[in-house]
């Protein structure tokens, strides 16, 4: 921790302040605090007739990141995205000639049915018109319904009920109409 007494001070705020003249102890901290800004310090103790004062310089915490759901919208990948894969990947199926998958918009868990006893929302080989909601992705306690973009088919559902879910991965392959 760095000493500094009056003269140091002194010689950088070029000679006598102004907090000096008017005799406010305030304005004499707000001096010091310059002098702390303009040589970087972080703290600094001065000793100076009879008195003492210690200030120190806290660096503001790095802003945390905070999650925020992303609605299902723009959820959808066109076909000429998938070819571009460089690889398969095993166990999903590759996208049909007119066949567009629907992408997970969040990570969370998977949901097909609204309640585990009710059927799902929709079915392999359904028409779907846009705007019907599709599945949920639950996450941090909140359902986020996933709708339908367009009118399509559903095709094949890729993931299953329950199962957590990524970013941005394939949930369901469905078929323009």
């Amino acid at each position: 921790m760095p000493k500094k007494n009056g003269a140091a001070r002194q010689g950088a705020n070029g000679g006598a302040s102004a907090a000096k003249k008017d005799g406010s102890i305030l304005g004499e901290l707000k001096s010091v605090y310059e002098f702390m800004l303009q040589n970087n310090l972080e703290s600094l103790e001065l000793v100076e007739a009879g008195r003492r004062v210690r200030m120190a310089r806290r660096k503001a915490p790095a802003p945390m990141p905070i999650p925020v759901p992303v609605a299902a919208a723009g959820a959808y990948a066109a076909p000429a995205a998938a070819a571009a894969a460089p690889a398969a990947v095993p166990g999903v199926p590759a996208v049909p000639p007119g066949g567009v998958t629907v992408k997970a918009g969040m990570m969370g868990i998977f949901y097909r049915a609204p309640s585990p006893s009710s059927p799902p929302y929709i079915k392999e080989g359904e028409k779907v018109s846009a705007g019907q909601i599709i599945g949920m992705i639950e996450a941090m306690k909140v359902f986020n319904e996933i709708k339908a973009e367009f009118d399509c088919t559903v095709v094949k559902a890729l993931l299953e009920n329950g199962k957590p879910v990524k970013l941005g991965q394939d949930i369901f392959l469905v078929r323009r109409d």
